[in-house]
């Protein structure tokens, strides 16, 4: 197992005693084919829970049954729904483009699940394999592991709480690292800012508009020629000077870097490189050579310490040139034009022997970006012993939180992405890694106004939080969208700024004890089963945020469920439709900070706000950590951890200082104490921070005065408040669905009539990739370009829903220009619920003058892709019109197929681990081509019709279905 080495002798060994802490009593499992039978348990029995063990076909099958009622969560970096239950996730480090809730691999693997036990204590779940690992939770309260064997299984617990689980866990895989506080300001990213001008014209905009921000991040346009280590000659000649002039203003800057090295002599990485043989072999020995952004590129071997040392030395010189912090990306390692776009699992790396040693590729892929990581953050270090790495990674592992920070990828501009988003940042959060957040608003496609000003909203309080954007997008800055999402953002980032005193503190925690810094809502309350599924709402230690995802519903009509136990509303007089609702545990205490433009403006003597929330009792407690922001000084004692206090005596509310932790002393400031009541209302007294401070408290009846004015004058604010407008494009709208007893199929009309989720439902299988933008189920048409099939909206022209076993369609319609349309009508024909039948036309409904009664050129291509559930057992076999036969797989890349060699009206996509073929028929004499080619984690499986004028009288037009069948 790659976690990264914790005990000094430099090897991480699981035992009893790594775990065994206070009264619980988690157990170890191993179980190796080769030499036991039975698995051997640490002396602490928990019957109920131990692991059952299987082998097939040289996989270790592991089953844990929980009580009926168990909830699950975790499994990393997942899309879709919060609670897994239903769900089954592969680790495979993957690049997943627009990725969607089914997709099986995204870009970090976590073989972890969070088990909430009916009673409310939980149970931790390690799967401790790097290799490519299914998590199976599709059956209620059962947990199944699927790995190549063999591989020990360890679990956490139980314990009383799945914080207890999560410190726990912390303990064996190592906590986040601590990072610099200006870290967690807002951060602006865009795929590319092409010119240092064009960045301090960003920069110079938020001071300018007052929005604050501390970070502008450099994507790969900055380099000269996609080369690492380097930079453009004219775009970004003088880096050092352009980062001179953001840290005048007050900004940070960071710069990316792939592991793909350009196979170029006289680039002296790889010239460096070469000389000290660092780059991962291919099973001959020779280097692995593949194509990324600057071409044939060659890797570093990460599994070796002297590749991460020459990689740090390479990054020490890099920082010397004004680096703040440093962007790991493509580590997956995404590889272009290759079989599941990574590198072949017959790749050798020469790993280190504590890390296991020379394996081939299939064994190291889940952790290269892990160290990849590792690497950059240790160089970072040697270039500045006084300041904390920041490192940001696509491609992660358990235990990649104690060197980088991560995102959740490329995400869509979409509502049902900004949902999402926070059940994804809390499943990483569940998963050891606490600091995570999206690319608010969405890094492919548009986002519309309100829907960046209300991702802004929830994206300001995720614990990391950046937006960005993809090229050929339109700008996504917060001034991009108009006045009233400006003002949206300016509140929220504003917010946020308050809150960092609170986040700050918690990742202080975290990274000494281990607690978690976001988790869902139901860790206010495990017992209640009732709070286990929401996934609008999150806490961020005792704040509770409630945020609206979706279109039409504004805080003003959210629908709010509160835990059991006190739940005070606050703001910061900042209320808005579009901004999450926040409330305040009672019994907690938070401190609060000015609403500065970036961190750097702070000072230790700025007055501090403690807000208040008293508990039943009349009592309420919190902390407050300070330090330098940056370095290790705080290691050394130098810190100030104030506990604050506050008890309600006799009407009066004492606020005082119980204890301290630290050599730091504390600062002379003022302190501002709110005493929140409900509603938003809330008593004010101001002093001097560490001396005893009382809040008078009026009579019961003049409080529930204070209320009802407060919750009054809060509907007459947000009813005044300057909305968002409400111009939504095609892509917010809503996905038909199709059902049969077999399938469940989802049918966007906005691009192309497309289907972008096709589900067999007796199987649980999704079987197309569910990307929006570009891939999916699609069409396209003309010779030259893609239209149909990309962009343009269809209108639905007829829908007939199913009854009794009668056809459920739906025809959709496209004008593609030059006076073709593109017709798709998807049905279940009559009797044959298992068949989807699909059958698409170009035909000229209207000829253009001058054509001669023709239209244009076109050819009618259908382009489905598939999701490969178990890449190394899936193919494609057909039988050919000569009669021969074919079996395609991933490592033939792309093969096409024509005449006599095209499938004599079917082909079938093959998966023998889960003995299920899709089968796809088609009339041959509409087909004059068909292709096949594997992607990362998909294949496509294309069919063409020939290249010809169109006209009224002669359509295009392709007829073809599809069937799920079993085979031996």
């Amino acid at each position: 197992m790659i976690f990264e080495p914790i005990l000094d002798d430099g090897v991480f060994r699981f035992d009893c005693s790594v775990h065994d802490r206070d009264a619980a009593y988690p157990s170890i499992s191993f179980l190796n084919s080769k030499e036991r039978e039975t698995p051997i348990t640490n002396t602490h029995k928990v019957p109920s829970y131990i692991p059952s063990f299987e082998c097939l076909l040289e996989q270790q099958v592991v089953q844990l049954e929980l009580p009926i009622g168990t909830s699950l969560y975790g499994t990393g970096e997942v899309g879709g729904q919060l609670e897994r239950t239903g769900k089954r996730v592969f680790t495979w480090n993957t690049d997943a483009w627009g990725y969607g809730p089914e997709t099986a691999s995204l870009y970090q693997s976590h073989p972890w699940v969070l088990a909430v036990l009916p009673n409310g204590e939980a149970l931790g779940i390690l799967a401790d394999t790097t290799r490519r690992c299914e998590i199976d939770l599709r059956k209620e309260s059962i947990v199944r592991f699927i790995a190549p064997s063999s591989y020990p299984v360890i679990t956490f617990g139980p314990f009383a709480s799945p914080t207890e689980v999560l410190i726990s866990l912390s303990k064996a895989i190592g906590t986040v690292f601590m990072p610099p506080k200006w870290s967690l300001g807002y951060q602006q990213c865009r795929w590319s800012y092409l010119s240092d001008q064009r960045v301090l014209e960003v920069a110079k905009t938020f001071r300018e508009k007052s929005i604050p921000c501390d970070v502008i991040w450099m994507d790969i346009d900055y380099m000269d020629g996609f080369r690492c280590f380097t930079f453009h000659r004219e775009q970004f000649k003088d880096p050092k000077s352009l980062v001179k002039d953001l840290h005048y203003s007050g900004f940070k800057a960071i710069w990316m870097l792939d592991p793909g090295i350009k196979q170029e002599r006289g680039y002296f990485v790889y010239d460096s490189g070469s000389e000290n043989d660092v780059w991962v072999q291919k099973a001959d020995g020779t280097p692995f050579v593949g194509d990324v952004w600057p071409g044939p590129c060659v890797f570093p071997d990460y599994t070796q310490s002297n590749v991460r040392a020459w990689w740090g030395n390479l990054v020490k010189d890099f920082v010397s040139n004004g680096v703040d912090g440093i962007w790991n990306d493509m580590n997956e390692p995404a590889v272009s034009e290759v079989a599941m776009n990574t590198m072949p699992g017959s790749n050798v790396h020469r790993g280190d022997g504590e890390l296991g040693g020379c394996q081939n590729h299939s064994f190291y892929h889940n952790v290269y970006g892990l160290l990849m990581a590792r690497s950059t953050h240790e160089g970072m270090k040697l270039a500045n012993e006084d300041k904390r790495p920041f490192v940001l990674t696509r491609a992660g592992f358990i235990g990649s939180q104690r060197y980088a920070a991560t995102w959740t990828g490329d995400n869509l501009s979409t509502w049902e992405h900004l949902h999402m988003s926070i059940s994804m940042v809390l499943q990483l959060g569940l998963s050891g890694q606490p600091l995570s957040g999206p690319d608010i608003g969405g890094f492919a496609g548009n986002a519309t106004p309100k829907l960046f000003g209300r991702w802004m909203g929830v994206g300001s309080l995720f614990p990391f939080c950046r937006g960005h954007s993809e090229a050929g997008s339109t700008d996504h800055e917060p001034w991009s969208f108009g006045e009233e999402c400006e003002e949206v953002c300016r509140l929220a980032l504003k917010r946020r700024y308050r809150l960092i005193p609170h986040i700050y503190t918690h990742f202080y925690f975290a990274h000494t004890r281990g607690t978690p810094v976001a988790t869902p809502t139901f860790f206010a309350d495990p017992k209640d089963h009732s709070l286990r599924k929401l996934e609008n709402s999150f806490l961020l230690g005792p704040v509770l945020v409630y945020a609206s995802t979706t279109r039409n519903q504004g805080l003003d009509k959210l629908e709010v469920t509160l835990p059991k136990g006190i739940w005070l509303g606050f703001d910061f007089s900042d209320a808005h439709p579009d901004l999450p609702a926040l409330y305040l545990k009672g019994g907690s205490i938070i401190p609060v900070g000015l609403p500065l433009q970036h961190v750097g403006e702070a000072s230790p003597s700025d007055e501090l706000t403690l807000l208040v929330a008293l508990d039943e009792y009349g009592k309420a407690e919190g902390f407050l950590f300070e330090d330098d922001g940056d370095g290790y000084e705080f290691t050394k004692g130098n810190y100030l951890l104030t506990h604050y206090v506050a008890e309600l005596q006799s009407s009066v509310v004492t606020v005082s200082v119980h204890k301290t932790e630290g050599s730091w002393k504390r600062p002379t400031r003022r302190l501002h104490i709110q005493l929140l009541l409900g509603g938003g209302a809330m008593l004010d007294t101001w002093g001097v921070d560490g001396e005893v401070l009382h809040v008078n408290v009026p009579s019961e009846e003049e409080v529930s005065k204070l209320v009802l004015t407060s919750k009054k004058q809060l509907k007459e604010h947000l009813q005044k408040a300057i909305q968002i407008p409400d111009v939504e494009d095609r892509i917010s709208g809503t996905p038909i669905e199709l059902k049969s007893s077999v399938w469940l199929l989802k049918v966007v009309p906005w691009i192309g009539g497309r289907i972008i989720s096709m589900i067999h439902s007796p199987s649980g299988i999704q079987w197309l990739h569910r990307k929006i933008e570009i891939s999916g189920y699609e069409e396209y048409s003309g010779t030259e370009y893609r239209s149909a099939g990309c962009s343009e909206e269809y209108s639905i022209i007829n829908r007939e829903l199913g009854h009794a076993g009668e056809e459920e369609s739906v025809v959709l319609e496209g004008d593609i220009g030059g006076g073709l349309v593109l017709q798709r009508k998807i049905y279940f024909p009559k009797n044959s619920a298992n068949i989807i039948q699909i059958n698409s036309s170009i035909t000229a409904h209207s000829v253009e003058a001058g054509t001669g009664g023709f239209s244009r050129l076109a050819c009618l291509r259908i382009h489905p892709t598939f999701i490969l559930l178990h890449p190394s057992e899936s193919f494609v076999s057909f039988t050919s019109i000569d009669g021969s036969k074919h079996e395609v797989f991933p490592d033939d890349r792309e093969q096409i197929f024509e005449g006599c060699l095209i499938p004599n009206g079917e082909w079938r996509f093959v998966d023998k681990c889960l003995g299920l073929a899709l089968v796809n028929r088609f009339n041959v004499n509409e087909v004059l081509k068909c292709l096949v080619h594997w992607d990362s984690g998909t294949v496509n499986l294309e069919l063409w019709s020939e290249n010809r004028s169109v006209s009224e009288q002669s359509p295009i037009q392709i007829s073809h279905q599809y069937e799920v069948i079993r085979i031996p």
